[in-house]
């Protein structure tokens, strides 16, 4: 009974330094806290991630999706939310480690014989660009629907800033629709439906697998919730994408999902509290965050900045240039030595992430 009503109870946090890098008035904050996102968008971003050939070999040679999918989820779900909506000191920090994280992830691809390197530009911008789609379709297709031509404007300006984080040139962002449309249309030839991403694809679309061993009782009702939480992501994405993966097209199914799952949003969304019961369920590291967010606790300082202004107040390097001596020694270790890559990164995250294992 302790559990359950720690569940039903309403968290308390402590303000944040100041607003990040977009603010309650942003249409990133409008966008990325309706619910859609914590489960069928961020599902949708990791599921069509894996057609890249270079990141389903990183995922698949670490088996971290397999052997501690919860962990994954968790921690990769408290990123995405530090850098949307955490304070500057925090999301600049985060950023500047995980260019260490990804240095772990470097190796030959056994499908195309090539190297990657999950720092690549690259790689970088797909995992950015798939990750900030997902979630607006998420968003148009289960929640409020779509935004107005200037909100459109707003959100993909603001994805850009977002991506003065990562190791790509922020000008490299499509600022419409179209370019993203575009930029996916250039990314097709290059994407595989190989075994291990149709492997990886199945595996992340049992919305299952992000979850807490659920008392006997429940398991038969989170057995449904999760099947229509699986046809639902499947609904939002494109058939070639399905196709590639060995994945279901009925568009039956995707039209009658849209209904039920579009009202079971509407209601959740009228719910602070509702909302953060499903946030502590799904991702546990995040509820501190999203509970600043819904329950509106005003930072320290009511400004807000950018990455790049971040970088420089607090000490960081742009992500292109972060840490290359210890990205290069990673590189030597695996591709000169044979030897498998330091875990430093890994390690240096856990504070701010959440613990791996």
């Amino acid at each position: 009974m302790g559990t359950i009503r720690d569940w039903l109870s309403l968290p308390t946090a402590e303000p944040a330094e100041d607003y990040g890098f977009f603010g309650p008035d942003s249409v990133t904050w409008k966008v990325w806290s309706y619910p859609t996102s914590l489960s069928i968008g961020f599902q949708r971003a990791v599921v069509i991630e894996e057609l890249d050939p270079a990141l389903v070999a990183a995922v698949d040679h670490t088996q971290g999706i397999y052997q501690r999918p919860r962990t994954r989820y968790d921690r990769t779900l408290r990123y995405f939310a530090m850098v949307a909506f955490d304070d500057s000191p925090s999301a600049a920090e985060v950023a500047d480690v995980l260019v260490k994280i990804h240095s772990k992830a470097v190796g030959t691809d056994p499908v195309t014989g090539r190297s990657y390197d999950a720092n690549d530009p690259a790689s970088q911008l797909w995992i950015h660009l798939t990750a900030w789609h997902s979630i607006l379709c998420a968003y148009e297709k289960f929640g409020p629907g779509r935004l107005t031509d200037e909100e459109e404007r707003q959100y993909w300006d603001e994805c850009a800033r977002a991506a003065e984080l990562q190791t790509f040139d922020p000008a490299d962002v499509p600022r419409t629709r179209d370019g993203i449309r575009e930029y996916f249309d250039q990314m097709r030839p290059q994407l595989i439906g190989s075994d291990i991403a149709k492997k990886a694809m199945n595996h992340l679309l049992r919305a299952e697998v992000m979850l807490p061993r659920m008392p006997l009782l429940l398991r038969p009702g989170t057995r449904v919730i999760t099947a229509l939480l699986r046809r639902a992501t499947l609904a939002t994405m494109p058939r070639w994408m399905r196709k590639m993966g060995g994945l279901g097209t009925s568009r039956v199914l995707d039209a009658a999902i849209v209904p039920p799952m579009s009202a079971a949003f509407t209601v959740i969304s009228m719910s602070t509290r509702l909302q953060l019961i499903l946030l502590r369920l799904i991702s546990p590291a995040t509820l501190p965050i999203g509970t600043r967010v819904l329950r509106g606790i005003t930072p320290h300082c009511r400004v807000t900045t950018t990455p790049r202004e971040a970088q420089q107040l607090y000490g960081y390097a742009i992500p292109a240039q972060a840490h290359r001596e210890f990205r290069e020694k990673q590189h030597a270790r695996v591709f000169g030595e044979g030897r498998p890559p330091s875990e430093q990164g890994i390690v240096e995250s856990e504070p701010l992430l959440g613990t791996i294992s």
